[in-house]
């Protein structure tokens, strides 16, 4: 893993609107027969099931995006869009709420059979977290659990599946949908299971009776076994079946090839008939970690579109282009530090002898010297002169709610120039009797030039105030996988968090106690207690009340530090038709099948 992060639901960055996708004509293929295009990305998928806890990052959805379908998506308005060629849903009941979902009779995984309710059962048990271990952790190693929100099983019949919510949930149209294939998965597990229907009866059956014995196998594959490089989807392997189960698809494309660090290809799916039409045969997504790099591969025709992180520097190659447009504009991520509180560095009451105030001084103290100010103007406002500094974790700059959160917050408290910061860092430290050097492990994922840039400069002025920061970053981020790192090995941490949706709720993965997304071990029962009750308030000035008590507790507890809102930057062979960014994740990608040759869209 090795991009930024997604957090599937997050603050909201606007009003949420439901169109309906275009076409309800007989579908028509329009891929253009021997067509292929390349694009790139800072990174390449290493697993195909983006649910999981390991899988959870923007290079792993992409690939998955474009593969398959869904109830809905989000254009680049953004503007929520149903997917009714796919499936539909429901609300039928607000007292309990309860949503009925149906998948239409032609939908079909890539290798025939039927997507259905045994597939949606897979994706309820796993994101709402309904089987747990001795210990009390989750059977599926979901990156979001939500064993608070619904507690009864689904009825199941045929290609529907019906489910109660235990409560009121704001974001429950964007909160389920289909993930990775049950017989694709079962069959993984259990090697002998030859026949996709044995499989889906079976996964149904042991959901329904509780045999977690049975299910155990099976969530290893979901948890783990999606974690496949170097492979085509026509090889086998003898201990898990044929790779096939692994690359199964439900939409305009099949994954063809994956190759470590390097690419992975989709070819067409023949089957598919439930959606808008793409025009490629092919489409290779490209690893380029160096943007520099990207914009060459781009003027050398090596590629078609990249996106990335942008510099000046970066722009100005962009802009002599000699033949390629490019398109910038804020994206729905925002730069944070995050500290870590468990790891006996040194922002960990531990290493005080459980002296929690100490710990939280010397948090302050850091915070107070990261060169916010020298940051933006530096790296950020040469690519936009009206950047300002993001002074909220939940909301965006702009957006309805922003100002009056931002006004009741605590983030004044790192208001000032970077060095009256600095000289206020001191004194908070000198108060705390802590001596200088403080060293600091500090991750940024290697290669990200813009990181680099801003782990210098807060080097550099951390060490005013007696911090020592030093460069602990690698090229994989290790430290988000459980199975790797147990306890976040770096003291501090910088990436973004990126949004896929418009939803009110889901800060509690970063936040809450135990949650599989807070990577910090961070917990505060008042940030448990408001996110929870966040998720049922309908209202929205008590919406703004819950989330200012959110925020005032973290700024409180110095955990994590907001920077500013992403710039983006996205640059094409004027070659290719139909680019168009948006600032959810996927970006560019998001209009995958509208992509075409120049001279075939005129």
């Amino acid at each position: 893993m090795k991009t930024k992060r997604i957090l599937a639901s997050v603050a909201a960055v606007g009003a949420s609107v439901i169109v309906l996708s275009g076409c309800a004509l007989p579908y028509q293929s329009q891929v253009i027969e021997g067509t292929s295009i390349s694009v790139a990305w800072n990174d390449i998928a290493s697993e195909f099931n983006s649910a999981s806890a390991s899988g959870n990052n923007v290079a792993n959805s992409i690939p998955l995006y474009i593969a398959n379908s869904g109830f809905n998506y989000y254009n680049a308005t953004p503007e929520l869009v149903l997917q009714e060629q796919f499936g539909t849903y429901e609300k039928t009941s607000d007292e309990p709420l309860t949503v009925k979902y149906t998948i239409n009779d032609a939908v079909t995984w890539s290798d025939g059979v039927a997507v259905d309710g045994a597939d949606m059962l897979l994706s309820w048990v796993a994101g709402f977290g309904f089987f747990k271990n001795a210990d009390d952790s989750y059977l599926f190693l979901h990156a979001a659990p939500r064993d608070d929100l619904a507690s009864t099983i689904p009825t199941v019949d045929g290609k529907t599946l019906e489910f109660s919510y235990d409560k009121a949930y704001v974001d429950w149209e964007i909160n389920f949908g289909v993930g990775v294939s049950a017989h694709g998965t079962v069959m993984m597990a259990y090697p002998e299971i030859t026949d996709p229907a044995e499989a889906k009866a079976k996964f149904i059956e042991a959901v329904m009776t509780g045999d977690e014995a049975w299910l155990a196998p099976v969530a290893v594959a979901w948890n783990t076994g999606y974690q496949k490089t170097d492979a085509t989807a026509e090889e086998t392997d003898p201990t898990t079946g044929s790779l096939k189960n692994l690359f199964l698809s439900n939409g305009p494309y099949r994954v063809e090839e994956v190759v470590t660090d390097d690419h992975v290809t989709l070819v067409a799916n023949p089957l598919y008939t439930w959606g808008p039409s793409p025009k490629y045969e092919r489409i290779t997504i490209r690893e380029i970690a160096d943007p520099t790099a990207a914009v060459q591969a781009v003027d050398n025709g090596d590629v078609q579109a990249a996106s990335g992180q942008p510099t000046a520097d970066l722009l100005a190659l962009v802009q002599g282009l000699q033949n390629g447009s490019y398109a910038g504009g804020d994206e729905a991520a925002y730069e944070h530090v995050d500290l870590t509180f468990n790891n006996g560095g040194p922002f960990d009451p531990a290493t005080y002898d459980g002296d929690a105030a100490k710990a939280l001084a010397v948090r302050q103290a850091f915070l107070l010297t990261i060169p916010r100010d020298q940051i933006l103007e530096t790296i950020i406002k040469p690519l936009n002169e009206n950047a300002q500094l993001r002074n909220s974790l939940l909301t965006i700059p702009g957006s309805p709610n922003y100002e009056a959160i931002v006004a009741a917050n605590g983030s004044d408290f790192y208001s000032g120039t970077d060095a009256e910061r600095v000289e206020k860092a001191k004194g908070i430290l000198a108060d705390a009797g802590i001596k200088a050097p403080i060293d600091v492990k500090f991750w940024y994922p290697t290669g990200n030039v813009r990181r680099q840039q801003e782990l210098e400069l807060i080097q550099a002025n951390s060490l005013q105030a007696g911090f020592n920061v030093i460069d602990t970053s690698e090229p994989n981020w290790e430290f988000t996988d459980p199975s790797v790192y147990e306890i976040n090995p770096h003291d501090a941490v910088i990436f973004a968090w990126s949004s896929t949706s418009l939803a009110i709720t889901g800060n509690d993965q970063q936040y809450g106690t135990g949650k599989p997304s807070n990577f910090q071990d961070y917990s505060n029962t008042t940030v448990d207690e408001n996110l929870s009750a966040l998720e049922t308030e309908l209202d929205p000035a008590k919406q703004v009340e819950l989330q200012t008590a959110v925020e005032a507790a973290l700024w409180g507890d110095a955990a994590s530090l907001p920077i500013f809102q992403f710039p983006g930057l996205t640059w094409w062979d004027n070659g290719l038709a139909g680019v168009v960014n948006n600032p959810l994740s996927p970006n560019y990608f998001w209009n995958f099948w509208e992509w075409a040759p120049a001279a075939a869209a005129q």
